[in-house]
């Protein structure tokens, strides 16, 4: 796998910053008494305990916590990939859990864009492929559609590496492909599982400062799972999680 060390933020040096528009649709988050258990045998294991929180549209916040205190539970939650146990969560007005599962997956593809520590790019589809995943998924590709990825692309500093395939980018360059495919169709909602996790100390500021910059643009909510307390002080609120519930909020 090449590294292309020398070329990693050569694109974002003077970059060229294409319109991204306004989330579409808008609003923020709330969630009520969330809690979320796992029965093992006899045992019960609460993650998550009667848990509150309310954020609004264009914010931004992060998570920390130390581990196993339930952050990417919640985070998952939040992205309807886990269903809770009990407890409300709304998303843009939206209860998801209320919606019958097409459904529920139609609004997880729509409204919640998505960036993992590990990037979970398809290996045999090229950067633009990639980009255009979530499109892919309704069925169609609009004009549009293709329009904004490569406004995208070339928002991240890949332009000149559209059609390579996932093995030719450095790591780096692969978790701007993951931003630009979260942000692709406008998300009401953003979460970020350890974005900067496995990135060298140079990637990880080129990838948190895209994150930032363009949640900001287009006026969506970011939640942001970290252990790295510098990304998290770069956030407008840090939540701490311990023992299922939010030491503040």
């Amino acid at each position: 796998m090449s590294s292309h060390a020398g070329s990693e933020g050569a694109g974002l040096n003077q970059p060229v910053r294409p319109s991204l528009g306004a989330a579409a649709p808008s609003g923020g988050v709330r969630v009520q008494q969330l809690c979320k258990t796992y029965v093992s045998g006899n045992q019960t294991l609460t993650v998550l305990d009667r848990l509150d929180l309310e954020l609004a549209a264009g914010q931004n916040a992060a998570i920390v916590g130390p581990s196993g205190c339930g952050k990417s539970t919640l985070l998952y939650l939040l992205g309807t990939l886990e269903t809770p146990t009990s407890g409300v969560v709304e998303i843009g007005g939206q209860r998801p859990f209320d919606l019958p599962p097409p459904q529920l997956a139609a609004f997880r593809n729509r409204a919640i864009g998505f960036v993992f520590q590990d990037h979970h790019l398809l290996p045999q589809l090229t950067v633009r492929e990639n980009v255009l995943l979530p499109a892919l998924a309704t069925g169609t590709v609009q004009a549009a559609q293709e329009q904004r990825a490569d406004a995208l692309i070339e928002r991240v500093g890949l332009n000149a590496r559209r059609d390579q395939l996932p093995g030719q980018l450095s790591g780096g360059e692969r978790q701007r492909v993951a931003v630009a495919r979260a942000l692709l169709l406008q998300p009401i909602l953003i979460l970020a599982d350890e974005p900067t996790g496995s990135l060298d100390e140079a990637n990880a500021k080129i990838v948190a400062d895209l994150l930032l910059e363009m949640q900001q643009e287009l006026g969506s909510l970011l939640l942001c799972v970290t252990h790295n307390l510098e990304l998290a002080a770069r956030f407008e609120r840090t939540l701490t999680l311990n023992q299922g519930r939010f030491a503040n909020r």
